[in-house]
Parts: C-alpha cells; sequence; structure tokens
C-alpha cells in the first residue's frame, strides 16, 4: 500500500476539527470514509495516530510527530497549483466564490470580464452578500472562499489581501465644492454626509484613517446612514450630502457628470481587499487560477 496525498489531508482535517465527524463534514465524505482513510494511514505506518474515545480523540505521539509532514505536505500541494495556474488557459470547470456588497457589486463585475477571455472554458457563479453571511457560508462549506473588505482574525481562516481600493470624497453636481480639485479634512467636516451603515467595511476603513490622524469621526454631520453603497449613491445625487465611498462604486455617475472624485489632501482612505477560505480547504484550481490572476494582473486597466 502506498502513501497517499489524500490521506494526508484526511489526518490533517480530523487533526485540526478534533473529530472524525466535523473531518467528514468539511471534506464532504461520510465518517465512515474518513475513519477508513485514517485507518489505512495507521496500517501502513503500523502504529496509532488517534486515541479515540466515546467522547473524543486525541493524537498519539505518533499522530503529533505526522502533523508537521501532513501541514508541509498540503502547503507544497497549494504552492503547486498556484504555480502550475499561469498554464491552466484550456482549464475546463465552474468558479463559485462569494464577494461582500461592494465588492461584488461593482469591482469584480469589471474583473470578470478579461478573467473570461483569458479562462473562456471556466464558468462563474458569484454569491453576493455581506462579510458575516459570507463567513458563515464559509464555515458550513457551502462556499470554498469569498472576496471580503477587511481581514478575518480567526485561527481556522486564511485570510489574504489580494486587491487593493482607495475610498474618495464624493462631491454631487451643483455643490460649491464641485469646481474644486481637493479639500483638507477640516473642510470636509463643515458639511452633512450620507454614509454606509455602522459596522460595513467601507465605514471602517474611513473611521479608522480619520482617528489614525487624530480627527474623531464623530465630529462628521452624519444626516443618513443606508445599507448599501447604491443607496447611498441615491441620496447623494439628490443633494442630501457628501460621502466617502470607493472610486470603483461611481464611476458610472462620474462619466455622466453626476459626481465628482475629491482628493483630501491630508489624508488618504486606502484598504485592502481579502481572500478568505478555511485552512483545512484546499481550493479548487479555478479558485486557484482566479486568485492567481488577481494576484499577478495590472487590474488598474479595468478598475
Amino acid at each position: 500500500m502506498a502513501l497517499t496525498f489524500h490521506q494526508l489531508h484526511i489526518f490533517y482535517t480530523v487533526a485540526s476539527k478534533g473529530s472524525f465527524s466535523a473531518a467528514a463534514q468539511a471534506l464532504h465524505m461520510t465518517q465512515p470514509a474518513v475513519t477508513m482513510q485514517v485507518q489505512s494511514l495507521e496500517e501502513y505506518f503500523g502504529t496509532k495516530l488517534f486515541h479515540r474515545s466515546t467522547k473524543k480523540i486525541e493524537m498519539s505521539d505518533a499522530g503529533r510527530t505526522l502533523l508537521p509532514y501532513a501541514e508541509q505536505s498540503i502547503q507544497l500541494m497549494k504552492k503547486t497549483d498556484v504555480a502550475m495556474s499561469k498554464f491552466t488557459h484550456m482549464l475546463q470547470g465552474r468558479l463559485v466564490l462569494g464577494a461582500s456588497l461592494t465588492i461584488g457589486e461593482y469591482i469584480l463585475p469589471r474583473l470578470l470580464g478579461p478573467f473570461s477571455q483569458e479562462y473562456p472554458h471556466i464558468s462563474v457563479s458569484m454569491k453576493v452578500m455581506n462579510s458575516t453571511q459570507l463567513i458563515e457560508d464559509i464555515r458550513s462549506h457551502q462556499l470554498n472562499f469569498a472576496l471580503i473588505e477587511a481581514p478575518i482574525q480567526q485561527p481556522d481562516l486564511h485570510s489574504e489581501a489580494v486587491l487593493s481600493d482607495e475610498l474618495k470624497l464624493i462631491v454631487p453636481a451643483g455643490h460649491e465644492l464641485y469646481e474644486r480639485e481637493s479639500v483638507t479634512m477640516e473642510e470636509m467636516l463643515a458639511y452633512p454626509f450620507v454614509l454606509r451603515e455602522k459596522g460595513s467595511g467601507t465605514r471602517q476603513v474611513m473611521e479608522q484613517e480619520m482617528s489614525a490622524k487624530g480627527i474623531e469621526p464623530e465630529r462628521m454631520k452624519i444626516v443618513m446612514e443606508l445599507g448599501s453603497t447604491g443607496a447611498v449613491k441615491s441620496a447623494v445625487e439628490a443633494g442630501l450630502g457628501l460621502s466617502i465611498l470607493s472610486s470603483s462604486s461611481v464611476k458610472h455617475e462620474v462619466t455622466l457628470g453626476l459626481f465628482k472624485v475629491m482628493e483630501v489632501s491630508d489624508v488618504r482612505f486606502v484598504r485592502s481587499f481579502y481572500a478568505t477560505y478555511l485552512n483545512t480547504t484546499l481550493l479548487p484550481i479555478s479558485a486557484v487560477t482566479f486568485l492567481t490572476f488577481l494576484r499577478e494582473r495590472d487590474l488598474g486597466k479595468w478598475l
């Protein structure tokens, strides 16, 4: 019997999850199938890797010795997929991903077109939800990975910056600032604002950068808080206030002359978008190929 990567992956997942049933769910396998593969691995090495009881499992000394090698094999396989994804232009398959609201509505649609031209045989399915829902779907194995607006500091999740974005001051046509090229933070604070709701990625980045500059976000004259970027844009267009939004989200309105994107001279609202997935997940090659595309292409020409 030969040692296989599949067995090492199953062993690593059982060790990480702490139970055969949780590993089976994560791997989309039945629990007896997981148990059989671990038993095969134990037969191969001629020793027990887990001590089993009715309530829990515990790794043996042999299991603890094997664990870092299993983890290294998984990391090597991930690196192999990344390296080979550059040569997979005839790859066929389906890319299923999740995206938080701003990314899914305004960023990814501009990138999926060029990606599909380069990889015409990969079909794409995207779920657009808030970050909390996306993380729940990842943990329940409804999604392999998602792109979200903030890093997730959880031990079972991998979070990697793959895209950058900048928020700008958005001024509607007819506003007294419309002819200006830039304003200071103090000048900006003199006007009413329409913002995304508290807790949104956009709002968090804005408040963090203001606080870093020693300016309390509470000084803003917030006249309205709305749950979507589209609603904020409609309110700004109606003259209810200024806003701070991703410049990518207002390209259409800027082209029509409805908005102007303006610099705030003494602060920049820069953020990253993060690919997030379970540490134990081996992403399908279509997902690895898409993430490689995001990392290595000059995305500015599309955004």
